[in-house]
């Protein structure tokens, strides 16, 4: 039995895949036997991770006909969980571009919920601003070093690798790529996160995420730098994992 690993995990206990949501797209009956279940997930994933796209773009991404793209988009946007916008093109028709709403951003978890923010606003009235910080802080240490006793050894790389792995086994959607021109050396990574388990705090509490980025340097033993925020209203965190050997 996993020892809870203390104030974060109280608030949001490691990230799974909804299938409450995800299994109930109509009222047709169970999504499981749905065969436009996976498709659906499957344009709401591509969206969470690009932001954006056309019809044209995901019926490729997919390798299904623009037609059916277009009768999921629909049903997608039926449900609330996307939304398109008109961009005009030359003399033709206006091209659409779909995104996800707050309500698909959702149906990835990827939030506490509100009482994790009123539950930190009370121990700040009670203990002060500075006594929560650190109390954030120590759990971030806390996760750190779980983390680190998972990674093992090995490369940076190796261990970016695996790091990825166990933030994908927590729910992240999670990417990482090197960065090209560097010699294998002095290997740069970019690293990016498409949904988050402290966005909702991180939106009232925004220092939390400054911890993150601190965990993610310490797990790693290099330099990393936020190169992308949701807190600013981009549809994805991302870092640049500096490779320390030179």
């Amino acid at each position: 039995m996993q020892t809870p690993l203390g104030l974060v995990e109280m608030f949001a206990p490691d990230l799974k895949p909804d299938n409450k949501s995800d299994n109930k797209p109509d009222s047709k009956g169970d999504a499981k036997h749905d065969p436009k279940h996976d498709t659906k997930h499957d344009i709401l994933q591509h969206l969470l991770k690009r932001g954006e796209a056309t019809a044209q773009e995901l019926a490729e991404k997919l390798d299904i006909s623009p037609q059916a793209i277009r009768k999921h988009l629909k049903d997608l946007e039926a449900e609330g969980a996307i939304y398109h916008t008109a961009e005009q093109l030359g003399m033709g028709r206006p091209q659409f571009i779909y995104a996800l709403t707050a309500a698909g951003r959702d149906r990835f978890p990827d939030s506490y919920n509100q009482f994790a923010v009123n539950f930190l606003d009370t121990l700040i009235d009670t203990l002060g601003k500075e006594q929560v910080s650190e109390v954030l802080h120590k759990q971030w240490q806390r996760k750190a070093q779980h983390y680190k006793s998972q990674l093992g050894g090995g490369s940076l790389r190796q261990r970016l690798e695996k790091l990825a792995e166990i933030r994908r086994s927590e729910g992240y959607v999670t990417e990482w790529f090197p960065i090209e021109g560097n010699d294998l050396e002095n290997q740069n990574f970019i690293f990016t996160e498409y949904n988050c388990a402290i966005a909702h705090v991180a939106e009232s509490f925004p220092n939390v995420c400054g911890h993150e980025l601190e965990m993610f340097a310490t797990v790693l033993g290099c330099p990393v730098e936020r190169t992308h925020w949701m807190v600013n209203g981009e549809h994805r965190c991302g870092y640049l994992i500096q490779n320390s050997i030179h």
